[in-house]
């Protein structure tokens, strides 16, 4: 793996920078953004695949927090290829997989302030390297990030079109969080946390599910944290 400060040498040039699973009705919530997260009618949003049109199609898995880089990669990866091979964005399709520890970083930045995210991971700042109680993955230019970082963001990502994904089997960590802040019951915290999930990150039933459909789908894995 490339310490911290060669990753971010080699990508300054680029153009762009366990728990058992719950019954599925326990999930299901009136709210808009839970329907687009999990699918309607109750069944699994599994129609993601359909928007994987570009030729050149990577997954990246991401498992660890590690300053949001797993995230940054991907954006990395798309813009080595338009800078060095031409490549029109429009034939690149990124990835994410959020699973594992990384779970967190497809919250939106209230729970990060609300449960402490930041101090319970002891999460750095990607380019400063200093504890930060920020979701590293939701920094740009409004935080001080600069070009191209500023680009890299998950929710900059999922404006481009990016796929994200996250682990349901690891969202339960901050189900368990929320349960014992909050003193909610299972099948309340779970709806809370779905409601927390970054606006156009997808819940699927494991990272391993989305990790190997996403293969299936023509992705090339990429192991990204």
């Amino acid at each position: 793996m490339l310490s911290r400060r060669k990753f971010l040498e080699r990508t300054s040039t680029s153009a762009a920078l366990g728990a058992v699973a719950l019954p599925l009705a326990t999930w299901i919530s009136s709210e808009a953004q839970a329907e687009e997260t999990i699918g309607q009618g109750g069944s699994w949003n599994v129609s993601w695949p359909s928007r994987l049109t570009g030729k050149h199609r990577a997954l990246f898995d991401v498992a660890e927090v590690e300053s949001g880089y797993g995230v940054w990669r991907a954006s990395a990866w798309a813009g080595q290829y338009m800078e060095v091979l031409k490549v029109p964005e429009k034939e690149i399709t990124p990835v994410i997989v959020l699973r594992h520890n990384a779970i967190v970083l497809a919250m939106q930045q209230s729970f990060w302030d609300k449960y402490e995210i930041g101090k319970a991971k002891a999460v750095t700042h990607p380019l400063t390297l200093k504890p930060t109680d920020r979701n590293p993955v939701l920094l740009d230019e409004t935080s001080g990030i600069p070009a191209p970082f500023n680009r890299a963001g998950v929710h900059k990502q999922l404006a481009r079109g990016v796929v994200v994904l996250a682990c349901n089997l690891a969202l339960q960590d901050c189900v368990e969080q929320i349960k014992a802040k909050d003193g909610l019951d299972q099948e309340a915290a779970h709806k809370a946390a779905v409601a927390q999930l970054i606006p156009g990150v997808i819940l699927q039933p494991s990272g391993v599910f989305a990790a190997i459909l996403a293969q299936e789908s023509g992705c090339s894995y990429v192991r990204s944290s």
